[in-house]
């Protein structure tokens, strides 16, 4: 999405944002599989969480100022919500089966 959006120097304070939070998320889950406790894990995950809901907040600014068209927005929206509900989801399990063993 950032190489195709045509911006000044201004606005790629925007894209670079979106960019850094997109990226991030890949990388903490990864760093994730191999995290050396359980809450190592839930904590690179919770990262990576806040890095999911930065992203939205980017993607919502981008749409907002009509860099991205609501075609775009959504599928990019879409993806995000449901990274979003997939992390949500593997903290809470771990968190359950932390507390249950």
């Amino acid at each position: 999405m950032v190489k195709f959006i045509k911006c000044s120097p201004k606005e790629y304070g925007m894209l670079n944002q979106v960019f850094r939070s997109g990226t991030a998320i890949g990388a903490l889950v990864s760093e994730a599989t191999y995290a050396q406790s359980a809450a190592d894990f839930i904590n690179k995950l919770s990262i990576a969480l806040k890095e999911c809901n930065e992203t939205l907040y980017w993607l919502n600014i981008l749409k907002d100022t009509d860099y991205l068209q609501e075609k775009e927005f959504e599928s990019m929206n879409t993806d995000c919500q449901e990274i979003l509900a997939l992390l949500i989801s593997s903290i809470k399990t771990t968190k359950h089966n932390n507390e249950t063993k």
